[in-house]
């Protein structure tokens, strides 16, 4: 396949966790991939490791909180790769305490980073990446259990994840008729960096340890063992297949039996 007719995809908050293991499974599968992530040398250190093993990955910075900085780079990947086909949602990050005390700042930031980015980047992708001139495509954004269940202490997570959802429904019935899928993959206990920052937080919050923190999660788990980036990554994987045509506005689980709903 000539480097023009190959499938280009994009990712946010692709430099670790979930992100990273999602550029990894597409680039293997032939995919020209463009990273971004809010740190230059941290995509700059990914995109070198990732060229060092032979893959097509490019990538520059992106603060998915601005609409200049995604327009920014959405163009960068047109102008690297060519127009997208596939788009991987999966920036965000953790925030939450008691609902009362919580900082304005806090809960404006959460839904900004989680859901807003959603928008904005998918919005760009239709149009300056050129993706809604086309008869294929695949949108999908990674959500959370916490998309579909409250979380104690979690209300701007849990509201920012539910929004991701509701739009992937949405937008994905609009768009079942061009042949552009869009799905929402949620993760539950997945081990990556926020996982460890989010166990942090429980810790401090009821005064116990990280490990007692962990104990109680992986107890809730079905499967008693966190998920793992490469099983979360490889739902993306089969979603961005021709096999996977008639999955569209759709928010499946990867949790080990957490959420079975």
């Amino acid at each position: 396949m000539s480097q023009k007719d190959r499938s280009v995809a994009v990712v946010t908050g692709a430099t670790s966790g979930i992100g990273l293991a999602v550029a990894r499974l597409l680039a293997n599968g032939g995919h020209q991939v463009f990273i971004g992530a809010r740190s230059a040398e941290n995509v700059a250190a990914t995109v070198k490791q990732f060229q060092d093993e032979g893959l097509d990955v490019d990538g520059s910075d992106v603060d998915v909180r601005s609409t200049e900085s995604v327009h920014a780079w959405i163009q960068a990947a047109v102008h690297r790769f060519g127009t997208l086909d596939v788009v991987v949602n999966n920036a965000g990050r953790s925030g939450g305490g008691v609902t009362a005390d919580l900082a304005e700042e806090l809960w404006q930031d959460v839904i900004e980073t989680n859901l807003n980015s959603v928008f904005r980047v998918t919005q760009e992708a239709l149009t300056t990446g050129g993706l809604r001139g086309k008869d294929r495509g695949r949108i999908i954004n990674i959500a959370s259990t916490a998309g579909k269940q409250g979380v104690v202490l979690g209300a701007p997570y849990s509201a920012s994840k539910h929004g991701v959802v509701g739009f992937t429904k949405a937008l994905g019935n609009e768009l079942a008729p061009t042949g552009i899928t869009v799905n929402a993959v949620c993760p539950g206990y997945v081990e990556t960096p926020m996982a460890q920052r989010v166990r942090q937080g429980y810790a401090a919050a009821y005064d116990t340890t990280e490990e007692a923190i962990l104990d109680k999660f992986q107890a809730k788990i079905p499967l008693g063992r966190y998920s793992t980036p490469e099983e979360v990554a490889g739902l993306v994987g089969y979603l961005v297949s021709d096999t996977a045509a008639s999955i569209t506005s759709q928010a499946l689980n990867v949790c080990g039996g957490l959420g079975n709903f």
